[in-house]
């Protein structure tokens, strides 16, 4: 009865190391596309601010380009 105990904890440790080490596998596989997902996103909206504050910038300049009416 020793054996056969001794057997079948080896077999269910084994198997739970290998269920394990996929599980371990899966969840940095998950992190690893969320953090790209999450770097794609940022870098979009940093593109985006960054066309918009240079189109505010040339608005800005244009504006100082013009003369100054008086108010009389």
């Amino acid at each position: 009865m020793g054996y056969a105990l001794r057997l079948r904890l080896a077999s269910f440790f084994a198997g739970a190391a290998v269920a394990s080490a996929g599980g371990f596998y899966y969840l940095h596989k998950d992190y690893k596309v969320a953090h790209q997902s999450m770097s794609q996103q940022m870098s979009n909206l940093y593109k985006s601010l960054d066309g918009r504050i240079s189109s505010l910038e040339n608005l800005n300049q244009v504006e100082s380009l013009k003369p100054v009416e008086s108010a009389e």
